[in-house]
């Protein structure tokens, strides 16, 4: 039986995550899950992976929800449903504050909880034949884990049609949204990322986890006192720490830091 996520580092740093069920055009199930799950656990404890490259083989990125495993949530109990809801909220929490910066190639098809996956990376690059959608209303149901995240990408407002129609929509409108950050045919996809891939491993490890929980921590907050400590004590423990104090010598001294690959530590 073939993978369902398959792991890939380089010695550089970067990892490549690959959603693997082509046949199924990379919909995921509760295994497929559970390995994402996994897979992310084990990314974000290894300090030699420095980011992340989420993409699906095939000819999707992710469809969402698998049929079959939609017709056995069919016969849950509230309490499976549960267990089942809270075990995709939980790996798309770990998606969102992995403690390294990941960026979704959208490679086709983000569907539902596909299209969760995308707004849960930090940086997305996506070809011209990727389409989206949240289909949920269609079914029955409601965005209910993915809307955190949703939300965070396009806004309340575009959040609202889009939620309500279901409607498709093509990756010209996602870059208008600011759900993609840029478009890139498809022969061109893996070259950008790998390019944008670069840029993130040249920046010390310790500053890119705290960025990220900078941003989680100030999005949406007024500038208040309290914001304000918050933010100068950041900054003064990041000055004192073994990266910052390398990377202003590395910086004065016109030469390359210690973390940057091929370097030593």
């Amino acid at each position: 039986m073939a993978e369902t996520v398959l792991v890939e580092k380089e010695p550089s740093g970067l990892a490549w995550l690959r959603l693997n069920r082509p046949e199924r055009r990379n919909a995921f199930d509760d295994e497929a899950i559970a390995a994402l799950d996994a897979a992310l656990r084990d990314l974000s404890e290894d300090e030699a992976v420095r980011a992340v490259v989420l993409t699906g083989n095939g000819a999707a990125f992710s469809a969402g929800a698998d049929l079959a495993w939609m017709r056995r949530m069919a016969d849950y109990s509230h309490e499976e449903n549960l267990a089942d809801a809270r075990a995709l909220a939980d790996m798309l929490a770990r998606l969102n504050e992995l403690n390294k910066p990941v960026i979704a190639a959208v490679n086709g098809p983000a569907i539902a909880g596909g299209l969760g996956l995308v707004c849960a990376a930090d940086i997305a690059v996506g070809v011209p034949e990727a389409v989206f959608a949240v289909s949920e209303v269609r079914i029955g149901l409601a965005p209910a884990t993915i809307s955190p995240y949703v939300l965070a990408a396009i806004g309340a407002r575009a959040a609202r049609r889009y939620f309500l129609t279901a409607e498709r929509f093509d990756a010209g409108t996602a870059l208008g949204l600011g759900l993609l950050h840029e478009i890139v045919p498809s022969a061109e996809l893996l070259a950008r990322v790998r390019a944008l891939a670069q840029d993130l491993l040249s920046a010390s490890p310790a500053a890119l986890a705290a960025t990220k929980a900078l941003i989680r921590s100030v999005a949406g907050r007024p500038v208040d006192g309290p914001l304000k400590d918050e933010t100068a004590h950041l900054i003064a423990e990041l000055r004192a720490s073994p990266e910052g104090r390398e990377g202003v010598r590395a910086f004065l001294e016109k030469r390359a830091p210690a973390w940057m690959p091929g370097k030593a530590p």
